[in-house]
């Protein structure tokens, strides 16, 4: 077994893109290269080659590795659905939900898939880059732990330590960590990098020189902070972000507390002619906007109640009157249908309830996940993507199907403006996303994915000029 892990002093600090990278950097060193993570707590799902779900992170870094993701890559995956309990996917299929004390009973069971998933790929390639979660400074989540300490010991992977200077206080970051955990755990720490770095790094020598004597850990390098992230896929919400300049298409995206798979929009947010909007919680919905999307939810039901406590329920309804265009995805797709069924309370309370009815049709919810790849086409062009979801929608507007993919999907208005599908991904495809722009009047820049694939070249180059990748891999033995 030859393993790395990159864990880090908080959440957010950058750990995902670094595995990106640094997967990337190993590839182009001829090394056959796949990425892990134990667990990863996240609504953004990605669609396996086996057919489960993992983190889209972990998708991504597969990319980088020049593999199809598989759900070893990412055993544990956690999908909050309320704010103190997640659906609990074990090496890509539910197992159930749990609340967030009660989760920590199912960590024997998980480790043991966990350390079962990285066999196998520690079989299969030289090198595993595994990426941590959150901090193995929370020392109060030390007992049971599967995701950072508790996995590199049982495990046996080193760890490289990665602090974030950009929110402040990195020096703090990195010798309070080493200060707070087991000495047991510390010394599965070979080094340390600092990332995010604005400005001129020499003015950090003296920090950095301090975190060296005070931890006697070595440090790989300072990362200044990358430009070019925007260009790939973000996992966790907080990195949504509006796109584009005053004068294009304007495209609204509504801010659902429970929303998924907001990676769909990543193409539109890089179109020059798309002016995105991630409308927060009690923002009205804008006059000129020319489509507004209804994204997808991992609680359908749940986010139907919160949008219309934020009023949009009323906006979207007048926006269809102007004449504007309205795109449900997934759940967005089920909310805007006449009735949400939900008789053994597959996605909470079980009953019916009243949707948007901006769509003429019905789903009936199930306990049964319905997660696959698909291909076929739309709007008269090809078209790929990914289902995953639970549900199954009819009624007299799937008539219209919005994809044949090879069967009907979706359903699209009498008038023509609304159109509701299961499809996520649908916009990575040049011609498709195209022909959708076209029929609101906006032109196209192709190329998204040759985009994505440079992005993770440049960001291999970045971590290559300012890490000592050599010495940093070399830790994997």
């Amino acid at each position: 077994m030859t393993a790395v892990m990159i864990q880090g002093t908080g959440s957010n600090v950058g750990k995902s893109l670094l595995v990106a990278g640094l997967c990337r950097a190993a590839l182009r060193r001829g090394l056959s290269v796949a990425p892990f993570k134990p667990q990863n707590m996240s609504n953004n799902a990605a669609v396996t080659l086996d057919g489960g779900e993992i983190g889209r992170a972990q998708a991504l870094q597969a990319r980088a590795c020049g593999l199809e993701p598989v759900t070893d890559m990412n055993p544990v995956l956690l999908k909050p659905e309320t704010e103190t309990g997640s659906q609990v996917i074990l090496q890509g299929r539910a197992i159930g939900r749990a609340q967030a004390r009660d989760y920590q009973a199912l960590k024997p069971r998980l480790l043991a898939g966990v350390l079962d998933s990285f066999a196998r790929l520690s079989a299969a390639h030289d090198l595993i880059i595994v990426e941590g979660a959150g901090s193995p400074a929370e020392v109060n989540l030390r007992p049971r732990d599967i995701a950072n300490m508790g996995f590199a010991r049982a495990a046996g992977v080193p760890v490289v330590l990665a602090g974030d200077i950009d929110r402040g206080g990195v020096i703090a970051q990195i010798v309070g960590t080493q200060a707070v955990i087991d000495p047991a755990d510390a010394a599965m720490i070979r080094g340390f990098l600092i990332n995010k770095f604005r400005g001129d790094p020499r003015l950090f020598d003296d920090g950095y020189r301090m975190i060296m004597d005070r931890t006697g850990w070595p440090g790989f390098g300072v990362v200044p902070w990358f430009a070019g992230a925007h260009r790939l896929p973000a996992e966790d919400a907080v990195d949504l972000r509006h796109s584009g300049a005053a004068g294009g298409l304007h495209v609204v995206c509504l801010t659902l507390s429970r929303i998924a798979n907001f990676d769909d929009l990543d193409p539109l947010a890089a179109e020059p002619w798309v002016r995105l909007t991630m409308l927060a919680p009690g923002q009205a919905i804008p006059g000129d906007a020319a489509l507004v999307i209804v994204p997808g939810s991992k609680s359908t039901l749940g986010d139907l109640a919160y949008l219309r406590a934020q009023g949009w329920d009323i906006d979207l309804l007048a926006h269809h009157r102007r004449g504007g265009h309205v795109l449900g995805i997934c759940g967005g797709y089920q909310m805007l249908g006449r009735v949400i069924d939900d008789p053994a309370g597959a996605d909470g309370v079980a009953g019916q309830v009243a949707g948007l009815g901006l769509l003429d049709v019905t789903t009936v919810m199930s306990a049964t996940k319905r997660l696959q790849r698909v291909t076929g086409r739309a709007l008269g062009q090809p078209v790929a993507g990914y289902e995953i979801h639970m549900g199954r929608t009819t009624g007299p507007d799937c008539a219209r199907p919005f994809a044949q993919v090879p069967d009907h999907d979706g359903a699209i208005s009498a008038d023509g403006r609304v159109i509701g599908s299961y499809l996520h991904g649908l916009f990575s495809d040049d011609g498709f996303r195209a022909a959708f722009l076209a029929r609101l009047g906006a032109p196209s820049r192709p190329g998204f994915e040759a985009g994505v694939e440079a992005a993770l070249e440049d960001l291999a180059d970045h971590l290559e000029a300012h890490l000592d990748v050599a010495a940093l891999l070399a830790v994997a033995g």
